[in-house]
């Protein structure tokens, strides 16, 4: 029996949604454009950019797609395909991977028109009211969202995420962010143009995705995982600006984990993304580009004491001497698969929403 065909519309085509597909270091594909493009079930037939040079060089990829200067273009070419109420030539799968201001404006318009399933680029929203509105809006046409928080569906982390039960009771979460750009900039919410929200959304929905980890492990039902209530520390300003926040820290501890702390720089040189999580009985190291696991085992260096030793029997894909995580891919594959009714989304708009809980509640502290 030949499966369906899901077809599938871009709604921006600049650097998640297709530029970075061309970045030769990183893994690929790296973009929306290029993950659906690789999945035999998908077919684009549509770009939305109100960017005329974006689309242009996005059409020259992507020849057999229609090109659109609005998600109201779009929809109104559609429209003539099958009737008022005919879905048949609409996208099954629509993407929203334009900026974070227009997050809101263009998935409400979207949704409106009620695809099966909508992509949307991380953050949800630049605020919880945003999110709310979306979700108001998804619950009103009954339209499913999956949340681009691409370290979720990456092999890396799940092997991280399974790995959890072998390393006894977990004592600590340590989550690290280094950036050059701002780090909280109160001027900049309108755009989102700092890396709280910007970098800080993918720490935070990380931590979250291990701490559902180990409250699955530890038989929880409602597996769903918050962070609330922080004791922030090591807080540095601008000294140019001394409303733009450069460091920080967030301390909290949950049920399961009784440490987990949020370190988050702007000011650094280099960018670096990084989770230590320490158990009882062997530890879990993972960033970008590298994953170690140990377990505990006798000490080669004092009799009678044991000490970690990774473990050889984890062994993830590697190219080019990096770990191989497939994480773009995987997020479509989960797409289609909850098409086909076979899998629930591994990314949600609440588990979205709840990261960006753990963000504004940082943000009103840093207010104060």
């Amino acid at each position: 029996m030949q499966k369906k065909i899901y077809t599938a519309a871009v709604v921006g085509t600049g650097r998640i949604g297709f530029m970075l597909g061309f970045d030769k270091k990183r893994e690929q594909p790296a973009s929306h454009t290029m993950a659906l493009n690789a999945n035999p079930r998908v077919k684009i037939i549509a770009g939305v950019d109100k960017n005329p040079e974006n689309l242009s060089k996005w059409k020259k990829s992507n020849t057999s797609a229609q090109v659109f200067e609005s998600v109201e273009k779009m929809y109104e070419a559609f429209a003539g395909c099958g009737g008022k109420n005919a879905r048949s030539g609409e996208p099954d799968i629509v993407v929203v991977a334009v900026n974070e201001d227009a997050h809101l404006s263009v998935a409400l318009k979207v949704i409106s028109h009620k695809p099966r399933l909508l992509i949307l680029e991380k953050p949800v929203a630049l605020n919880l009211g945003e999110a709310e509105k979306i979700r108001r809006a998804a619950k009103k046409f009954s339209v499913p969202i999956l949340v681009n928080h691409e370290r979720r569906f990456a092999l890396d982390w799940n092997a991280a995420a399974d790995y959890i039960k072998k390393i006894g009771d977990v004592q600590s979460i340590s989550a690290r962010l280094f950036s050059g750009m701002r780090l909280y900039d109160p001027s900049a919410e309108s755009t989102g143009g700092y890396s709280l929200i910007h970098d800080g959304t993918h720490l935070v929905d990380i931590v979250l995705f291990l701490l559902e980890a180990i409250q699955k492990d530890k038989g929880a039902k409602n597996a769903g995982a918050i962070l609330k209530n922080p004791i922030l520390s090591g807080i540095k300003f601008d000294e140019k600006n001394k409303k733009v926040v450069r460091n920080l820290s967030a301390h909290y501890s949950v049920k399961f984990c009784p440490s987990v702390n949020l370190e988050m720089s702007g000011r650094s040189r280099f960018f670096g993304f990084e989770v230590d999580v320490i158990g009882t009985e062997g530890r879990i190291f993972i960033g970008n580009g590298f994953a170690k696991f140990f377990l505990r085992a006798e000490s080669k260096l004092y009799s009678g004491f044991f000490s970690l030793k990774e473990d050889a029997q984890i062994v993830l894909p590697k190219k080019r001497g990096r770990v191989q995580t497939e994480y773009f891919s995987n997020m479509v594959q989960n797409a289609v698969d909850f098409l086909d009714g076979r899998a629930p989304l591994k990314s949600t708009l609440q588990t979205g929403t709840n990261a960006l809980k753990v963000l504004e509640e940082i943000k009103s502290l840093l207010k104060k």
